[in-house]
């Protein structure tokens, strides 16, 4: 202390010394002169100027001293280090009447104070534990599969890879947004003539901004390019780019790949594997090699580090949809189709889980010979490696990109597959692809559509099958009450929504269509759109199906526009559904007819019928029961087959057959009052019309088989009705068994028994019966005659002429 103490006086006594001690240094500077000149010599000069020079020097110590306690204030930082050792800084005046408080007491008298000491221990190894099992979090990894609980406790402790990616995101936007508006400032064009080129140039821009930001962010850019009715033609097109321009990884990375997961050198397993990828995709990319069995195979490799970059986009965009969800103060709860996004694209990191589905799904599809899939080798396939058959096919992009009147024709067949391919896995087998966009189609030079890419597949109920059936019927018919009640059967629209207004606004949204022939002159993407937003504006929720049936129909019908701009998916897909509704023999079936043909009051419809059988008829196998017609074909639609069909005779060739079960229960069911009414109706004048003609030519095969007997005449032949069928003796064994069929006699004596009740109905019947037998009394006796006079004629230019030769 006394060290420290001292400090300041000590060089506080160094100002004052230059001063006081001049003349005495003088003095004895002159009086050693005095001894030096006195005893002479050099050594007193040296001992003179060694005293200079200690002087000189203890000047500048001093001045140093002088400048160090002014720069570094020495004597407060002493004062300061002085009062904390002796806290003079906390010393209270006031604080003199305090005196040692007593020992504490326990404040829990039944406790003593070494149980509230254990209890303080026990609360400490608690909250040690906490922090341990945190700290442990760190180390916990990422989720294999997605759990959207899981994924949050990741990231939650990894804020900054948030929050990195969330500056990466916004800064992409943010100048994709700078760089459109500054070329649309520049731009010097009308807005209106070049509208569809920005939003064209606003699809480049985006695209560029998804492909720089990734893998997950490309995958939604490609769902969104299927969705032209919810982001326009336009960006639509720009985005449907993002399938081929998809960077590429090192090949190198991708071998490496291959022998980490296959165990082996990639030379162990192939004989050749090329050099550059032939399709990169947004999770990998595909190699063409050779196995060394001979086999041509595609090597699927995943990209590199995928798993975390995707989650955790996934983990953002959930959070993103969180936040519009409470400022758009939304039911429903919209990160649930971030977690579906999730599952999806998880499952789809997961070759084993691809492999598996592809087997599973040739194995379910492999009785429909126009779907062609690829064989997958097991053994050399893994997680992230995926080796399948290759499929030689056209792509789509490249039928478009054609555009010659071949690739159309094969672009249109490849649609029209792919639409009745959709409808087969939605209405039979109940497993769909879940990504059927044109770079996972292929057309087979044989005529087959080829599906790849099988990363997820979607799984189907029973019920929600039958309810887009009947939705689809609906849509098609126009009854907008009954497509709402579809819509509830598919989970679409929630329990509690007021379905009459629902039913009015979606009337208000749908009711413009115009129909032609039965069907809507409309495309599919059109009324899509038009559910969706009064789905919207009720807070419905789209289930996973329901939005991939769109996807996938909305998407191939954007295929066939490029081939033919009149092309209909309504058209495509209910021939389907019409033979789907004719030959399935399910109360679910017959539940969805009977809505169509019958009213609420159960009276028969013929309109609707007629566009049944009309429609059906392009399919192939219910045309097989029409005569026969070089022009039909598969692929028809419902207004080329119109005039030419033969309404009555596919009707009554179909009851009696297998694939009548349907429409004969549906007829005993049916009020018979109802079905004679329908018969007598103007509706079914062209029904009558057909009707008569079949009459005619059953008459007429009578009339010509007991003439020909009589007469011993050769058997007629009339070039007036020839379509009719007549000379087919099988067409006519046909129409006698139609006669003599016990269940058709029992639904039309039913019929007539419902009807007696009503005289006028059974007098309207009588008068009808009669005029259809008149008419064809008369058709087929004038064919008779005809038939007569051509059988004489040839018989007497057959005389004439060999009179002629034997004169």
């Amino acid at each position: 202390m006394a060290g420290v103490s001292s400090l300041v006086p000590v060089l506080c006594s160094a100002q004052t010394t230059p001063r006081i001690r001049k003349n005495h240094l003088n003095k004895s500077v002159d009086s050693n002169k005095q001894k030096l000149s006195k005893n002479g010599g050099a050594v007193g000069n040296i001992v003179e100027v060694v005293q200079k020079d200690v002087a000189f020097l203890k000047i500048g110590v001093s001045k140093g001293l002088q400048w160090a306690n002014r720069a570094f204030r020495i004597p407060e930082v002493s004062k300061s280090v002085e009062d904390l050792i002796w806290l003079r800084n906390v010393e209270d005046p006031q604080a003199s009447c305090y005196r040692f408080p007593t020992w504490p007491q326990p404040y829990y008298p039944e406790l003593s104070g070494v149980d509230l000491f254990l209890a303080d221990l026990k609360a400490l190894e608690v909250h040690a534990s906490y922090i341990y099992y945190l700290s442990k979090m760190w180390t916990k990894p990422l989720p294999e599969t997605y759990d959207p609980v899981e994924v949050s406790e990741y990231f939650t402790m990894r804020p900054h890879v948030v929050a990195l990616r969330l500056l990466e995101v916004f800064t992409a936007f943010a100048s994709a947004t700078l760089k459109f508006r500054i070329s649309r400032i520049s731009s010097a064009a009308d807005e209106d003539a070049h509208e569809k080129v920005s939003n064209y140039d606003f699809g480049i821009v985006l695209k560029e901004t998804m492909l720089n930001l990734g893998p997950t962010f490309i995958k939604v850019g490609q769902s969104l390019s299927t969705r032209p009715d919810i982001i326009g033609s336009e960006i639509s097109k720009a985005l449907s780019e993002l399938q081929d321009q998809i960077p590429p990884f090192p090949r190198a990375e991708a071998m490496n790949i291959i022998e980490q997961e296959l165990g082996s050198p990639v030379q162990t397993f192939f004989s050749y594997v090329s050099e550059e990828p032939v399709a990169a995709a947004s999770f990998g990319q595909v190699y063409k090699a050779c196995t060394h069995d001979g086999f041509d195979v595609a090597v699927k490799v995943q990209r590199p580090n995928l798993r975390h970059v995707v989650v955790r986009d996934i983990y953002i965009l959930r959070i993103g949809l969180g936040l519009l969800q409470k400022i758009a103060k939304r039911k429903n709860d919209l990160r649930l189709y971030a977690d579906e996004l999730g599952k999806g694209l998880i499952g789809e990191l997961d070759y084993n889980l691809e492999a598996a589905n592809a087997l599973e799904f040739m194995e379910v599809h492999s009785r429909f010979p126009f779907i062609c899939l690829p064989k997958v080798y097991r053994q050399l396939s893994k997680k992230r490696v995926l080796t399948m058959e290759w499929m030689v096919g056209d792509s789509p992009n490249d039928l478009v990109s054609v555009s010659s009147p071949e690739s159309n024709q094969k672009l249109l067949d490849l649609v029209n597959k792919g639409v009745e391919a959709s409808l087969v896995q939605l209405l039979e087998t109940g497993l769909m692809h879940a990504d059927p966009h044109p770079g996972n189609l292929r057309y087979i030079s044989s005529g087959k559509i080829g599906f790849l890419d099988f990363g997820l597949l979607c799984r189907m109920e029973k019920k929600h099958q039958f309810a887009m059936l009947a939705s689809i019927v609906h849509i098609v018919n126009g009854d907008w009450a009954s497509l709402v009640h579809d819509l509830t059967e598919m989970d679409v629209i929630r329990p509690g929504t007021n379905i009459r207004r629902f039913t009015m606004d979606l009337e208000d949204a749908l009711g413009e269509l115009e129909f032609i022939n039965g069907m809507p002159d409309v495309k599919f993407s059109r009324v899509l759109g038009k559910i969706w937003s009064v789905a919207l504006k009720y807070h419905c929720r789209m289930p996973p199906y329901y939005i991939l049936v769109l996807r996938s129909l909305a998407s191939l019908e954007g295929l066939a526009v490029a081939a033919d701009p009149s092309f209909k998916t309504f058209e495509a897909a209910y021939p389907y559904v019409v033979q789907k509704l004719l030959v399935d023999n399910s109360a679910a079936t017959r539940r969805i007819l009977h809505s169509v043909v019958f009213n609420r009051r159960r009276e028969f419809q013929w309109k609707k019928l007629a566009v049944f059988l009309r429609i059906g008829a392009t399919r192939k196998g219910l045309n097989s029961l029409t005569p026969s017609n070089p022009r039909t074909s598969l692929t028809r639609s419902a207004n080329e087959v119109a005039p030419e069909v033969n309404l009555a005779n596919l009707a009554l060739k179909l009851l009696p057959s297998k694939n009548g079960l349907v429409l004969r229960r549906l007829l005993m069911t049916a009020d018979g009052a109802s079905l004679i009414r329908a018969v007598v109706s103007n509706e079914a004048r062209s029904f009558r019309q057909q009707l008569c003609k079949i009459i005619a030519d059953i008459l007429y095969q009578w009339m010509s088989e007991a003439i020909t007997k009589g007469l011993n005449l050769t058997k007629f032949s009339s070039p007036v009705m020839e379509p009719a069928g007549a000379h087919n003796p099988q067409i006519y064994s046909e129409y006698e068994s139609i006669l003599r069929d016990r269940r058709l006699r029992i639904i039309f004596f039913k019929s007539l028994k419902s009807a007696k009740k009503y005289p006028i109905l059974m007098l309207r019947f009588c008068w009808a019966s009669f005029v259809m037998f008149f008419v064809a009394s008369a058709l087929a006796c004038h064919r008779v005659l005809v038939s007569l006079s051509e059988a004489y004629s040839v018989r007497l230019s057959h005389n004439s002429k060999q009179i002629a030769v034997a004169s």
